[in-house]
Protein backbone atom coordinates (compact mmCIF):
# COMPACT_ATOMS: atom_id res chain seq x y z
CA UNK A 1 0.00 0.00 0.00
CA UNK A 2 1.06 3.56 -0.12
CA UNK A 3 -0.28 7.06 -0.47
CA UNK A 4 -0.81 9.99 -2.94
CA UNK A 5 -0.40 13.64 -1.28
CA UNK A 6 -2.27 16.02 -3.31
CA UNK A 7 -2.00 19.44 -4.07
CA UNK A 8 1.76 20.56 -2.89
CA UNK A 9 2.54 24.07 -4.60
CA UNK A 10 6.13 25.04 -5.13
CA UNK A 11 7.63 28.12 -6.92
CA UNK A 12 9.36 28.46 -10.25
CA UNK A 13 12.73 28.85 -8.61
CA UNK A 14 12.20 25.76 -5.99
CA UNK A 15 13.81 22.50 -7.49
CA UNK A 16 10.97 19.99 -8.61
CA UNK A 17 11.67 17.42 -5.81
CA UNK A 18 11.42 20.33 -3.38
CA UNK A 19 7.46 18.85 -3.17
CA UNK A 20 8.43 15.74 -1.52
CA UNK A 21 10.26 17.92 1.11
CA UNK A 22 7.23 19.99 1.57
CA UNK A 23 4.78 17.25 1.46
CA UNK A 24 6.72 14.93 4.24
CA UNK A 25 6.58 18.40 5.83
CA UNK A 26 2.42 18.69 5.49
CA UNK A 27 2.21 15.14 7.30
CA UNK A 28 4.76 15.39 9.99
CA UNK A 29 6.64 12.44 8.26
CA UNK A 30 10.23 11.80 9.21
CA UNK A 31 12.88 10.05 6.89
CA UNK A 32 12.73 7.21 9.07
CA UNK A 33 9.14 6.75 8.32
CA UNK A 34 9.43 6.67 4.61
CA UNK A 35 10.01 3.72 2.75
CA UNK A 36 9.87 5.36 -0.56
CA UNK A 37 8.75 8.62 -2.26
CA UNK A 38 8.64 10.36 -5.93
CA UNK A 39 6.87 12.68 -7.72
CA UNK A 40 3.53 11.51 -8.94
CA UNK A 41 2.10 14.15 -11.26
CA UNK A 42 2.88 17.70 -11.80
CA UNK A 43 1.17 20.78 -13.47
CA UNK A 44 1.33 24.32 -13.60
CA UNK A 45 -1.30 26.49 -12.01
CA UNK A 46 -1.31 30.19 -13.55
CA UNK A 47 -4.66 31.07 -12.48
CA UNK A 48 -3.05 33.43 -10.05
CA UNK A 49 0.41 33.65 -8.87
CA UNK A 50 2.17 31.19 -11.21
CA UNK A 51 3.53 28.03 -9.78
CA UNK A 52 4.05 24.06 -9.83
CA UNK A 53 1.28 21.89 -8.17
CA UNK A 54 2.44 18.14 -7.36
CA UNK A 55 0.86 15.24 -6.19
CA UNK A 56 3.26 13.61 -4.08
CA UNK A 57 3.54 9.32 -3.41
CA UNK A 58 4.89 8.25 -0.11
CA UNK A 59 5.39 4.40 0.36
CA UNK A 60 5.59 4.41 4.62
CA UNK A 61 6.95 1.28 6.42
CA UNK A 62 3.94 1.26 8.89
CA UNK A 63 0.53 0.94 6.28
CA UNK A 64 -1.76 1.36 9.61
CA UNK A 65 0.22 5.04 9.29
CA UNK A 66 -0.60 5.38 6.06
CA UNK A 67 -4.47 4.61 6.29
CA UNK A 68 -4.92 6.86 9.56
CA UNK A 69 -3.00 9.56 7.23
CA UNK A 70 -5.38 9.40 4.14
CA UNK A 71 -8.37 9.03 6.56
CA UNK A 72 -7.62 12.66 8.59
CA UNK A 73 -6.28 14.79 5.37
CA UNK A 74 -8.43 15.47 2.62
CA UNK A 75 -5.28 15.82 0.38
CA UNK A 76 -3.94 12.12 1.09
CA UNK A 77 -5.73 8.86 -0.24
CA UNK A 78 -4.61 5.25 -0.24
CA UNK A 79 -2.99 4.03 -3.46
CA UNK A 80 -3.22 0.88 -4.71
CA UNK A 81 -1.46 -0.32 -7.85
CA UNK A 82 -3.26 -1.76 -10.78
CA UNK A 83 -3.41 -5.38 -10.90
CA UNK A 84 -3.86 -6.95 -14.63
CA UNK A 85 -4.81 -10.11 -15.09
CA UNK A 86 -6.77 -11.71 -17.05
CA UNK A 87 -8.93 -15.42 -17.39
CA UNK A 88 -8.56 -16.99 -20.30
CA UNK A 89 -11.64 -18.49 -21.78
CA UNK A 90 -11.78 -21.98 -23.34
CA UNK A 91 -13.94 -21.64 -26.31
CA UNK A 92 -11.58 -22.30 -29.44
CA UNK A 93 -11.05 -19.64 -32.04
CA UNK A 94 -12.53 -20.46 -35.42
CA UNK A 95 -10.12 -19.12 -37.55
CA UNK A 96 -7.29 -16.21 -36.75
CA UNK A 97 -7.78 -13.52 -34.58
CA UNK A 98 -8.33 -10.06 -37.10
CA UNK A 99 -7.96 -6.66 -36.12
CA UNK A 100 -8.63 -4.13 -38.20
CA UNK A 101 -6.58 -0.71 -37.85
CA UNK A 102 -3.19 -0.24 -36.86
CA UNK A 103 -3.72 2.84 -34.66
CA UNK A 104 -4.08 3.26 -30.93
CA UNK A 105 -6.99 0.95 -30.35
CA UNK A 106 -5.93 -1.39 -32.31
CA UNK A 107 -1.85 -1.11 -31.40
CA UNK A 108 -2.89 -1.58 -27.57
CA UNK A 109 -5.56 -4.59 -28.38
CA UNK A 110 -2.49 -6.76 -30.62
CA UNK A 111 -0.01 -6.04 -28.16
CA UNK A 112 -2.40 -7.29 -24.87
CA UNK A 113 -3.49 -9.78 -26.74
CA UNK A 114 0.41 -11.23 -27.87
CA UNK A 115 1.15 -11.11 -24.02
CA UNK A 116 -1.05 -13.80 -23.52
CA UNK A 117 -0.27 -15.98 -25.87
CA UNK A 118 -3.05 -15.15 -28.64
CA UNK A 119 -1.74 -14.62 -32.38
CA UNK A 120 -3.39 -11.89 -34.08
CA UNK A 121 -3.38 -10.45 -37.26
CA UNK A 122 -3.71 -6.77 -37.93
CA UNK A 123 -4.87 -5.32 -41.41
CA UNK A 124 -3.75 -1.97 -41.67
CA UNK A 125 -4.92 -0.33 -44.85
CA UNK A 126 -2.21 2.26 -44.95
CA UNK A 127 1.66 1.89 -45.03
CA UNK A 128 3.99 0.73 -42.56
CA UNK A 129 5.96 3.90 -40.98
CA UNK A 130 8.74 5.06 -43.25
CA UNK A 131 6.63 4.81 -46.22
CA UNK A 132 3.74 6.42 -44.73
CA UNK A 133 6.02 9.69 -43.79
CA UNK A 134 7.44 9.83 -46.98
CA UNK A 135 4.02 9.47 -48.62
CA UNK A 136 2.68 12.37 -46.30
CA UNK A 137 5.88 14.46 -46.67
CA UNK A 138 4.78 14.42 -50.52
CA UNK A 139 1.79 15.81 -49.83
CA UNK A 140 2.40 18.87 -47.36
CA UNK A 141 5.37 20.03 -49.80
CA UNK A 142 3.73 19.00 -53.12
CA UNK A 143 -0.04 18.16 -52.99
CA UNK A 144 0.56 14.83 -53.97
CA UNK A 145 -2.32 13.46 -52.08
CA UNK A 146 -1.89 9.26 -51.95
CA UNK A 147 -5.54 7.95 -50.65
CA UNK A 148 -4.20 5.18 -49.35
CA UNK A 149 -1.66 6.16 -47.24
CA UNK A 150 -2.11 9.51 -45.64
CA UNK A 151 -2.20 11.70 -42.13
CA UNK A 152 -5.48 9.61 -41.47
CA UNK A 153 -5.03 5.93 -43.10
CA UNK A 154 -1.49 4.08 -41.88
CA UNK A 155 0.86 2.86 -39.16
CA UNK A 156 0.41 4.84 -35.94
CA UNK A 157 -3.15 5.82 -36.86
CA UNK A 158 -4.49 9.62 -37.12
CA UNK A 159 -2.70 10.65 -33.81
CA UNK A 160 0.83 9.55 -35.20
CA UNK A 161 1.04 13.34 -36.85
CA UNK A 162 -0.24 14.96 -34.14
CA UNK A 163 0.66 16.71 -30.62
CA UNK A 164 0.55 12.94 -29.52
CA UNK A 165 -1.49 14.26 -26.49
CA UNK A 166 -1.62 11.80 -24.18
CA UNK A 167 -4.09 13.64 -21.89
CA UNK A 168 -7.17 12.06 -21.34
CA UNK A 169 -10.91 12.50 -18.84
CA UNK A 170 -11.61 8.63 -18.47
CA UNK A 171 -9.45 8.49 -14.94
CA UNK A 172 -9.37 4.66 -16.05
CA UNK A 173 -6.69 2.64 -13.84
CA UNK A 174 -5.34 1.15 -16.98
CA UNK A 175 -4.33 5.01 -18.11
CA UNK A 176 -1.19 3.84 -16.20
CA UNK A 177 -0.42 0.83 -18.48
CA UNK A 178 -0.66 2.65 -21.26
CA UNK A 179 1.83 5.41 -20.57
CA UNK A 180 4.33 2.54 -18.67
CA UNK A 181 4.19 0.69 -22.14
CA UNK A 182 4.99 3.64 -24.23
CA UNK A 183 7.72 4.40 -22.28
CA UNK A 184 8.59 0.95 -22.47
CA UNK A 185 9.04 1.49 -26.39
CA UNK A 186 11.12 4.96 -26.04
CA UNK A 187 8.71 7.56 -24.69
CA UNK A 188 10.03 10.29 -22.11
CA UNK A 189 9.42 9.21 -18.55
CA UNK A 190 8.53 12.68 -17.94
CA UNK A 191 4.94 11.18 -19.34
CA UNK A 192 4.60 9.23 -16.08
CA UNK A 193 4.46 12.39 -13.90
CA UNK A 194 3.20 15.46 -15.97
CA UNK A 195 -0.96 16.45 -15.25
CA UNK A 196 -0.69 17.13 -19.24
CA UNK A 197 2.03 14.85 -21.00
CA UNK A 198 2.76 14.67 -24.41
CA UNK A 199 5.32 12.37 -27.05
CA UNK A 200 4.69 14.90 -30.19
CA UNK A 201 4.86 13.65 -33.52
CA UNK A 202 8.94 12.62 -34.07
CA UNK A 203 8.71 10.46 -30.62
CA UNK A 204 5.64 8.75 -31.43
CA UNK A 205 6.81 7.34 -34.98
CA UNK A 206 9.80 5.59 -33.54
CA UNK A 207 7.36 4.23 -30.34
CA UNK A 208 4.78 2.97 -32.73
CA UNK A 209 7.90 1.14 -34.55
CA UNK A 210 8.94 -0.21 -31.46
CA UNK A 211 5.59 -0.98 -30.54
CA UNK A 212 4.98 -2.98 -33.78
CA UNK A 213 8.55 -5.10 -33.66
CA UNK A 214 7.46 -6.83 -30.35
CA UNK A 215 4.08 -7.15 -31.83
CA UNK A 216 5.74 -9.96 -34.01
CA UNK A 217 8.58 -10.99 -31.71
CA UNK A 218 5.59 -12.19 -29.68
CA UNK A 219 3.76 -13.90 -32.52
CA UNK A 220 1.54 -11.74 -33.86
CA UNK A 221 1.39 -10.20 -37.51
CA UNK A 222 0.80 -6.96 -39.11
CA UNK A 223 0.26 -6.40 -42.88
CA UNK A 224 0.46 -3.37 -43.84
CA UNK A 225 -1.30 -1.87 -47.24
CA UNK A 226 -4.17 -4.62 -46.21
CA UNK A 227 -7.95 -2.85 -46.43
CA UNK A 228 -10.66 -4.82 -44.53
CA UNK A 229 -12.52 -4.99 -47.90
CA UNK A 230 -15.88 -6.91 -46.94
CA UNK A 231 -16.87 -9.24 -44.19
CA UNK A 232 -19.10 -12.71 -44.62
CA UNK A 233 -21.75 -13.32 -41.54
CA UNK A 234 -23.67 -16.34 -41.26
CA UNK A 235 -26.16 -17.45 -38.53
CA UNK A 236 -25.00 -13.94 -36.45
CA UNK A 237 -21.14 -14.49 -36.41
CA UNK A 238 -18.44 -13.34 -39.19
CA UNK A 239 -17.58 -16.48 -41.00
CA UNK A 240 -14.76 -14.68 -43.33
CA UNK A 241 -13.37 -11.50 -43.92
CA UNK A 242 -11.64 -10.31 -47.43
CA UNK A 243 -8.34 -8.22 -47.44
CA UNK A 244 -5.96 -7.98 -50.48
CA UNK A 245 -9.11 -10.45 -52.79
CA UNK A 246 -8.47 -13.20 -50.35
CA UNK A 247 -10.96 -14.41 -48.01
CA UNK A 248 -9.70 -15.23 -44.82
CA UNK A 249 -11.59 -17.61 -42.24
CA UNK A 250 -12.37 -15.16 -38.99
CA UNK A 251 -12.51 -16.11 -35.40
CA UNK A 252 -12.83 -12.77 -34.42
CA UNK A 253 -12.28 -9.42 -35.38
CA UNK A 254 -11.47 -6.27 -34.40
CA UNK A 255 -13.11 -3.13 -35.39
CA UNK A 256 -10.59 -0.07 -34.29
CA UNK A 257 -11.36 1.42 -38.01
CA UNK A 258 -10.41 4.97 -36.91
CA UNK A 259 -12.93 7.84 -37.57
CA UNK A 260 -12.28 8.44 -41.20
CA UNK A 261 -13.10 5.29 -42.56
CA UNK A 262 -16.24 6.09 -44.16
CA UNK A 263 -16.17 3.45 -46.88
CA UNK A 264 -15.27 0.73 -44.26
CA UNK A 265 -18.61 1.96 -42.61
CA UNK A 266 -20.53 1.88 -45.98
CA UNK A 267 -19.20 -1.59 -46.01
CA UNK A 268 -20.31 -2.82 -42.63
CA UNK A 269 -23.63 -1.24 -43.19
CA UNK A 270 -24.48 -3.17 -46.76
CA UNK A 271 -23.67 -6.03 -44.55
CA UNK A 272 -26.03 -5.63 -41.81
CA UNK A 273 -23.85 -4.47 -39.44
CA UNK A 274 -25.61 -2.21 -36.98
CA UNK A 275 -24.42 1.94 -37.16
CA UNK A 276 -26.36 4.67 -35.47
CA UNK A 277 -25.07 8.73 -36.27
CA UNK A 278 -23.86 10.26 -33.23
CA UNK A 279 -22.53 13.46 -32.29
CA UNK A 280 -19.69 15.08 -33.61
CA UNK A 281 -18.24 18.99 -33.93
CA UNK A 282 -16.70 20.90 -36.83
CA UNK A 283 -14.93 24.44 -37.00
CA UNK A 284 -11.51 25.69 -38.11
CA UNK A 285 -7.81 25.87 -37.07
CA UNK A 286 -6.80 29.12 -35.00
CA UNK A 287 -3.58 29.95 -34.77
CA UNK A 288 -1.34 32.56 -32.40
CA UNK A 289 1.79 33.36 -31.88
CA UNK A 290 2.87 31.13 -28.85
CA UNK A 291 4.58 34.00 -27.30
CA UNK A 292 1.25 35.46 -26.78
CA UNK A 293 -0.52 32.79 -25.57
CA UNK A 294 2.43 32.40 -23.12
CA UNK A 295 1.72 36.44 -21.87
CA UNK A 296 -1.67 36.00 -21.86
CA UNK A 297 -1.41 32.75 -19.61
CA UNK A 298 1.71 33.45 -17.58
CA UNK A 299 1.82 37.32 -17.43
CA UNK A 300 5.07 38.48 -16.05
CA UNK A 301 6.68 34.87 -15.60
CA UNK A 302 6.10 34.24 -19.52
CA UNK A 303 9.66 32.84 -20.90
CA UNK A 304 10.57 31.40 -17.59
CA UNK A 305 12.81 28.61 -18.04
CA UNK A 306 11.08 26.64 -15.98
CA UNK A 307 7.74 26.77 -17.57
CA UNK A 308 6.29 25.09 -20.90
CA UNK A 309 4.97 26.19 -23.73
CA UNK A 310 1.70 27.60 -22.55
CA UNK A 311 -1.71 25.93 -23.32
CA UNK A 312 -5.59 26.52 -22.94
CA UNK A 313 -8.61 24.66 -23.13
CA UNK A 314 -11.78 26.23 -23.65
CA UNK A 315 -15.76 25.85 -23.90
CA UNK A 316 -18.60 27.38 -23.87
CA UNK A 317 -22.39 26.61 -24.23
CA UNK A 318 -25.63 28.00 -24.65
CA UNK A 319 -28.87 26.47 -25.80
CA UNK A 320 -27.60 23.34 -25.75
CA UNK A 321 -25.11 23.95 -27.87
CA UNK A 322 -21.02 24.14 -27.36
CA UNK A 323 -18.25 25.83 -28.38
CA UNK A 324 -14.68 24.80 -27.49
CA UNK A 325 -10.87 24.17 -28.16
CA UNK A 326 -9.72 21.02 -29.27
CA UNK A 327 -6.21 19.42 -29.76
CA UNK A 328 -4.49 22.77 -28.60
CA UNK A 329 -0.63 22.58 -30.23
CA UNK A 330 1.50 24.84 -28.88
CA UNK A 331 4.74 25.79 -30.64
CA UNK A 332 2.85 23.57 -33.29
CA UNK A 333 1.76 23.71 -37.16
CA UNK A 334 -1.70 23.29 -39.13
CA UNK A 335 -0.97 19.95 -41.01
CA UNK A 336 -3.17 19.05 -44.32
CA UNK A 337 -4.86 16.10 -43.19
CA UNK A 338 -7.18 14.99 -46.02
CA UNK A 339 -7.60 11.27 -47.12
CA UNK A 340 -9.79 11.57 -50.04
CA UNK A 341 -8.96 13.66 -53.72
CA UNK A 342 -11.09 17.01 -54.00
CA UNK A 343 -11.17 17.39 -49.80
CA UNK A 344 -9.37 19.92 -47.66
CA UNK A 345 -9.04 19.07 -44.06
CA UNK A 346 -6.62 20.52 -40.93
CA UNK A 347 -5.48 19.44 -38.47
CA UNK A 348 -2.73 20.25 -35.73
CA UNK A 349 0.52 18.63 -35.36
CA UNK A 350 3.41 19.16 -32.48
CA UNK A 351 7.23 18.38 -32.39
CA UNK A 352 8.15 16.96 -29.06
CA UNK A 353 9.65 20.31 -28.11
CA UNK A 354 6.86 22.45 -29.10
CA UNK A 355 9.67 25.13 -30.32
CA UNK A 356 7.49 26.50 -33.00
CA UNK A 357 6.59 30.06 -33.40
CA UNK A 358 2.68 29.72 -33.65
CA UNK A 359 -0.26 27.86 -31.41
CA UNK A 360 -2.98 26.55 -32.57
CA UNK A 361 -6.11 24.80 -31.63
CA UNK A 362 -9.04 23.87 -33.40
CA UNK A 363 -12.16 25.96 -32.59
CA UNK A 364 -14.85 23.67 -32.70
CA UNK A 365 -19.03 23.82 -32.52
CA UNK A 366 -20.88 20.88 -31.67
CA UNK A 367 -23.42 19.29 -34.13
CA UNK A 368 -25.97 16.38 -33.93
CA UNK A 369 -28.43 14.59 -35.21
CA UNK A 370 -30.95 17.36 -35.46
CA UNK A 371 -28.49 19.36 -37.85
CA UNK A 372 -27.27 16.44 -40.36
CA UNK A 373 -30.38 13.84 -39.97
CA UNK A 374 -30.69 10.36 -38.29
CA UNK A 375 -29.97 7.95 -40.76
CA UNK A 376 -26.42 6.00 -40.17
CA UNK A 377 -23.85 7.61 -42.60
CA UNK A 378 -25.70 11.22 -42.55
CA UNK A 379 -23.17 12.65 -40.18
CA UNK A 380 -20.53 11.08 -42.82
CA UNK A 381 -22.38 12.92 -46.05
CA UNK A 382 -22.40 15.98 -43.62
CA UNK A 383 -18.70 16.06 -43.20
CA UNK A 384 -17.62 15.31 -46.88
CA UNK A 385 -19.90 17.83 -48.04
CA UNK A 386 -18.25 20.31 -46.05
CA UNK A 387 -14.65 19.14 -46.82
CA UNK A 388 -15.27 19.11 -50.48
CA UNK A 389 -17.04 22.87 -49.98
CA UNK A 390 -13.85 23.87 -48.71
CA UNK A 391 -11.83 22.56 -51.31
CA UNK A 392 -13.64 24.19 -54.13
CA UNK A 393 -13.79 27.35 -52.31
CA UNK A 394 -10.00 28.20 -52.21
CA UNK A 395 -10.20 26.24 -55.89
CA UNK A 396 -6.47 25.85 -56.44
CA UNK A 397 -5.73 23.24 -52.91
CA UNK A 398 -4.70 25.40 -50.77
CA UNK A 399 -6.49 26.35 -47.44
CA UNK A 400 -9.42 28.80 -47.08
CA UNK A 401 -8.18 31.23 -44.31
CA UNK A 402 -9.33 34.24 -42.30
CA UNK A 403 -8.53 36.83 -40.25
CA UNK A 404 -10.43 36.40 -36.65
CA UNK A 405 -11.23 40.08 -36.20
CA UNK A 406 -12.55 40.11 -39.88
CA UNK A 407 -14.85 36.72 -39.37
CA UNK A 408 -16.47 38.68 -36.31
CA UNK A 409 -16.80 41.34 -37.93
CA UNK A 410 -18.20 42.40 -40.90
CA UNK A 411 -15.12 42.88 -43.73
CA UNK A 412 -14.21 39.88 -45.04
CA UNK A 413 -10.89 41.22 -46.40
CA UNK A 414 -7.37 39.59 -44.85
CA UNK A 415 -4.04 41.27 -44.77
CA UNK A 416 -1.77 39.01 -42.73
CA UNK A 417 0.19 40.73 -39.54
CA UNK A 418 2.37 38.97 -37.08
CA UNK A 419 1.18 35.38 -37.60
CA UNK A 420 2.17 33.56 -40.39
CA UNK A 421 -0.13 30.99 -41.19
CA UNK A 422 1.98 27.45 -40.89
CA UNK A 423 -0.14 25.30 -43.40
CA UNK A 424 2.27 24.01 -45.53
CA UNK A 425 0.25 24.03 -49.12
CA UNK A 426 -0.34 27.41 -48.49
CA UNK A 427 -4.06 29.69 -47.56
CA UNK A 428 -6.65 31.12 -49.76
CA UNK A 429 -8.31 34.53 -48.44
CA UNK A 430 -12.11 33.69 -48.36
CA UNK A 431 -14.70 34.31 -46.46
CA UNK A 432 -15.12 31.18 -43.79
CA UNK A 433 -18.97 32.08 -42.89
CA UNK A 434 -19.42 31.13 -46.24
CA UNK A 435 -18.58 28.17 -45.63
CA UNK A 436 -20.07 27.16 -42.55
CA UNK A 437 -23.57 26.45 -42.24
CA UNK A 438 -25.05 29.52 -40.31
CA UNK A 439 -25.70 27.75 -36.73
CA UNK A 440 -22.20 26.96 -37.12
CA UNK A 441 -20.74 30.52 -38.16
CA UNK A 442 -23.21 31.95 -35.62
CA UNK A 443 -21.90 29.76 -32.68
CA UNK A 444 -18.16 30.28 -33.62
CA UNK A 445 -18.52 33.67 -33.20
CA UNK A 446 -20.10 33.52 -29.76
CA UNK A 447 -17.42 31.48 -28.88
CA UNK A 448 -14.48 33.21 -29.72
CA UNK A 449 -15.82 36.22 -27.96
CA UNK A 450 -16.24 34.56 -25.00
CA UNK A 451 -12.85 32.86 -25.50
CA UNK A 452 -11.23 36.64 -25.63
CA UNK A 453 -12.45 37.03 -22.02
CA UNK A 454 -10.28 34.32 -20.80
CA UNK A 455 -7.57 35.01 -23.09
CA UNK A 456 -6.62 38.78 -23.73
CA UNK A 457 -5.92 38.75 -27.59
CA UNK A 458 -7.76 35.49 -28.64
CA UNK A 459 -9.95 37.11 -31.07
CA UNK A 460 -7.21 39.65 -32.64
CA UNK A 461 -3.42 39.40 -32.06
CA UNK A 462 -3.20 39.23 -35.54
CA UNK A 463 -4.66 35.27 -35.18
CA UNK A 464 -6.27 33.78 -37.98
CA UNK A 465 -8.41 30.52 -38.49
CA UNK A 466 -7.59 28.10 -41.42
CA UNK A 467 -10.53 25.56 -42.36
CA UNK A 468 -11.85 23.20 -42.45
CA UNK A 469 -11.53 20.72 -38.88
CA UNK A 470 -14.24 17.82 -39.07
CA UNK A 471 -11.82 15.42 -38.43
CA UNK A 472 -12.72 15.68 -34.28
CA UNK A 473 -14.87 12.11 -34.02
CA UNK A 474 -16.42 9.50 -35.53
CA UNK A 475 -19.64 10.53 -36.95
CA UNK A 476 -20.84 7.08 -36.41
CA UNK A 477 -21.12 4.31 -33.37
CA UNK A 478 -21.46 0.66 -33.74
CA UNK A 479 -23.51 -0.31 -31.01
CA UNK A 480 -21.99 -3.21 -28.37
CA UNK A 481 -23.00 -5.40 -25.69
CA UNK A 482 -21.54 -5.46 -22.44
CA UNK A 483 -19.17 -8.30 -23.64
CA UNK A 484 -18.21 -5.54 -26.42
CA UNK A 485 -19.35 -7.88 -28.72
CA UNK A 486 -21.68 -5.58 -32.02
CA UNK A 487 -25.27 -5.81 -31.22
CA UNK A 488 -25.72 -7.58 -34.76
CA UNK A 489 -22.88 -9.73 -34.41
CA UNK A 490 -21.20 -11.93 -31.84
CA UNK A 491 -17.38 -12.18 -33.06
CA UNK A 492 -17.17 -8.56 -34.09
CA UNK A 493 -15.54 -5.89 -31.64
CA UNK A 494 -16.04 -2.50 -32.71
CA UNK A 495 -13.53 -0.87 -30.65
CA UNK A 496 -11.71 3.12 -30.28
CA UNK A 497 -12.62 5.98 -32.15
CA UNK A 498 -13.85 4.74 -35.37
CA UNK A 499 -16.27 2.71 -33.50
CA UNK A 500 -17.29 5.62 -31.04
CA UNK A 501 -16.02 4.75 -27.86
CA UNK A 502 -12.88 6.68 -27.56
CA UNK A 503 -11.19 10.46 -28.43
CA UNK A 504 -7.79 10.57 -28.20
CA UNK A 505 -4.35 8.45 -27.96
CA UNK A 506 -4.89 7.35 -24.54
CA UNK A 507 -8.60 6.19 -24.23
CA UNK A 508 -8.29 4.56 -27.53
CA UNK A 509 -5.55 2.59 -26.25
CA UNK A 510 -7.39 1.95 -22.85
CA UNK A 511 -10.14 0.59 -25.11
CA UNK A 512 -8.36 -1.63 -27.14
CA UNK A 513 -6.78 -3.43 -23.77
CA UNK A 514 -10.27 -3.75 -22.57
CA UNK A 515 -11.13 -5.22 -26.01
CA UNK A 516 -8.51 -7.87 -25.99
CA UNK A 517 -9.41 -8.96 -22.59
CA UNK A 518 -13.16 -9.39 -23.52
CA UNK A 519 -11.67 -10.96 -26.60
CA UNK A 520 -9.37 -13.29 -24.13
CA UNK A 521 -11.76 -14.48 -22.00
CA UNK A 522 -14.19 -16.04 -24.11
CA UNK A 523 -12.00 -17.53 -26.09
CA UNK A 524 -8.70 -19.68 -25.73
CA UNK A 525 -5.24 -19.14 -27.09
CA UNK A 526 -4.62 -19.86 -30.92
CA UNK A 527 -2.32 -22.00 -31.48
Amino acid sequence: MAIIVSQIKTGLEQPREYAITRAARELRLSDNEIKSSKIYKTSVDARHEVNFVSSVYFELHNSAKERSLAEKHANVKLFTPCEFTVNCGNKPLDGDIFIAGFGPAGMFCALTLCEFGYKPVVLERGAAMDERIRAVSDYWENGALDPKTNVQFGEGGAGTFSDGKLTTRINDPLCTRVLEKLCEFGAPEEILTKAKPHIGTDNLRGIVKNLRQRIIELGGEVRFLSPLENIEICNGKIRSISSEGAELRCGALVLSIGHSAHDTFQMLLKNGVKLVPKPFSVGARIEHLQADIDKSLYGKFAGHPALPPAEYALSYRENGRGVYTFCMCPGGFVVASASSAGSIVTNGMSYFDRAGANANSAVLVSVSTDDFGNEPLSGADFIWRLESKTYEMSGNGKAPAMLTREFLGENGGMSLGRVIPTYSLGVQQCDLRELFPDFVSEYLAKGIRQFERRIRGFSDSDSILTAIETRTSSPVRIPRNELFEAETCENLYPCGEGAGYAGGIMSAAVDGIKTAVKIMEKFAPNA
